[in-house]
């Protein structure tokens, strides 16, 4: 039984008629082969998204009214490359959190993915935060930057997280505006975190870079309160 198994995986790439002559002359009918039950999908596509986010965030839910809503919006843009295809995230809205730090702001993020996912989307994704996206756009002998910038530029969904943590250069302002630029000027879904105060965007961003989050993004205002200090307390 082990042997027959291993044929029908190896099988499974061939073609039909192939198949056919290999099962005939081991003398295996056809039709008990075809009632066989399919094996269930070791991981599912929610399995298979927890796998490349952190540990801390592999069961974050989204459960904030605003999230929601951005993820439906999301889920509605997404449009299927062929027909009979599933469906793809390829634009769509934009969201920018902010509040204090342990707020929550990350887990509604990564929550917020698992959410388009659940919805039975596909995504193409990426998360980082603004400090090391710097660093790794940051030039270097034997590196490519302009072609990583223009990677992170054009990938279907991108998590900024902790945008304004890392000290203001003229050098970062330009990175971050021709990021922000792209994604704006393509209609790229991106989820933005920050711990500043959005009224203080504007003088640690630049004024091109706030506008254009201003233009593009839906703001949401968590409430001054350290979801981890709260838990720790209780």
């Amino acid at each position: 039984m082990r042997t027959r198994n291993h044929e029908l995986q190896t099988l499974g790439e061939g073609t039909l008629d192939r198949m056919a002559r290999i099962l005939a002359a081991r003398n295996i009918d056809q039709a008990s082969v075809a009632a066989l039950p399919d094996e269930p999908e070791p991981f599912s596509r929610l399995d298979a998204l927890s796998a490349g986010m952190p540990p801390r965030y592999q069961a974050a839910v989204a459960d904030h009214p605003q999230v929601l809503a951005w993820a439906r919006e999301v889920v509605e843009a997404a449009v299927a490359p062929s027909r009979g295809a599933r469906r793809q995230v390829t634009t769509g809205p934009s969201l920018l959190m902010a509040g204090v730090v342990g707020a929550g702001k990350t887990h509604q993020a990564y929550g917020a993915v698992r959410q388009l996912v659940q919805s039975g989307v596909g995504v193409r994704w990426h998360a980082t935060t603004a400090a090391d996206l710097y660093a790794d756009l940051r030039p270097r002998p034997g590196t490519d930057t302009e072609r990583e910038l223009a990677a992170v530029s054009r990938c279907p969904l991108l998590i900024i997280d902790d945008l304004g943590a890392a000290r203001a250069t003229e050098w970062t302002e330009e990175i971050t505006y021709r990021l922000i630029n792209r994604r704006y000027n393509h209609m790229l879904p991106t989820l933005i975190t920050t711990n500043l105060r959005i009224s203080d965007l504007r003088a640690y961003l630049g004024d091109r870079v706030a506008s254009r989050l201003a233009q593009m993004t839906t703001r949401v205002e968590f409430e001054p309160l350290d979801r981890r200090r709260h838990r720790t307390a209780a």
